[in-house]
């Protein structure tokens, strides 16, 4: 919120000056707070109207009507991390706070969610068994493990909506009924969110076969496993400027050598370098699809990333990279799992 000052009253303030304060803010609380900024506690209008109905006067101070315990956020924490605890606790309204206490901003859901919706789908590829986390994935399904306070897909999904996607569509197969029902429709966060239910597993893109049928692209793609501070719209706006039939996101990647590289000619070592650095890109499990890309996916069968992309440069149809800047994780492995617990707070806000 821009002029979250406006909500800021004091202790002795009377209940007349708070609900001015109210007014002129326009997002129904008050922030009350010390001479030093400390949040003491906040004042929401039907608080204010409780306390008129009880026998108070206009002209007495807010102190004794002072919820003082409500719920606030880091003044770090990321917009989708936000949303979702705004939704989670089914509130309006989120004080900022900074170490000390203070008050530094406020979040509204009407904030968070006035962006300019976006019309393109997205589709995040959920449906997979996370073998390779062994017993983490026995009873839940790898998008649904918690990193952080909150699940590997909440967090994506909250990340698309405070970006302005609106439609999303969810490929599940192992354990799909818990997806399912942790998200339903997304009417309750404000998203229209459907399934492509595999009946089988389909490969790592098969299932964009089962998407409706007026869903001509440009499409968001994303992993299910992969927490990324990439800006998607960006990426959507990039491949429709390019024309491209695909983007594909990608990353770098630097492996090291753990020895001392010898390079030798003719019987003669010519020269030494302690352990060399190579970088690669890689692909960062992010795409856009536009409609020649889909049409290529075969229905229903098994077909992964890697031969759509091959097939449409083979085709000379245009596959542009967009290269990832800052976070990037893909969880794959329990080492994966257990830095992006580690990182999360930093990262994402809580």
């Amino acid at each position: 919120m821009k002029h979250w000052q406006r909500t800021l009253v004091g202790p002795d303030a009377p209940l007349r000056q708070v609900l001015k304060a109210i007014d002129s803010a326009g997002v129904g609380i008050a922030l009350v707070v010390d001479d030093g900024g400390v949040l003491i506690g906040t004042l929401s209008d039907g608080d204010v109207r409780r306390a008129l109905i009880k026998g108070a006067d206009l002209e007495q101070a807010c102190r004794p009507f002072v919820h003082t315990t409500p719920v606030v956020a880091p003044d770090d924490l990321e917009e989708g991390a936000a949303l979702t605890m705004l939704r989670a606790r089914k509130l309006r309204q989120l004080p900022r706070v900074d170490a000390a206490g203070r008050v530094t901003g406020l979040s509204t859901v009407g904030d968070l969610l006035d962006v300019p919706e976006r019309p393109e789908a997205v589709v995040i590829m959920a449906g997979g068994r996370g073998e390779r986390l062994a017993e983490l994935t026995r009873t839940t399904p790898k998008p649904m493990l918690n990193v952080g306070p909150r699940p590997i897909l909440e967090t994506i999904v909250s990340s698309l909506a405070v970006q302005g996607f609106r439609r999303i569509f969810l490929s599940v197969n192992y354990k799909a009924e818990q997806i399912e029902a942790h998200f339903g429709d997304g009417s309750d966060r404000g998203l229209a969110i459907g399934y492509l239910r595999e009946d089988r597993p389909l490969g790592t893109c098969g299932a964009l076969s089962l998407l409706p049928a007026e869903v001509e692209g440009p499409v968001l793609v994303t992993n299910g496993d992969v927490l990324t501070r990439v800006d998607y719209g960006q990426v959507m706006d990039g491949h429709i400027r390019d024309g491209a039939s695909a983007t594909v996101v990608v990353r770098d990647y630097e492996m090291q050598v753990p020895f001392g590289v010898i390079r030798a000619a003719d019987g003669r070592i010519s020269g030494i370098e302690e352990k060399p650095s190579q970088v690669f890109n890689i692909n960062a499990g992010v795409y856009v699809l536009s409609r020649a890309a889909l049409a290529l996916i075969p229905a229903n069968r098994p077909y992964d990333m890697p031969m759509l992309i091959q097939a449409l440069i083979d085709a000379d149809q245009p596959v542009r990279p967009h290269r990832a800047e800052g976070y990037w994780l893909d969880i794959g492995r329990p080492p994966d799992y257990d830095r992006a617990n580690a990182e999360f707070g930093a990262v994402f806000g809580g």
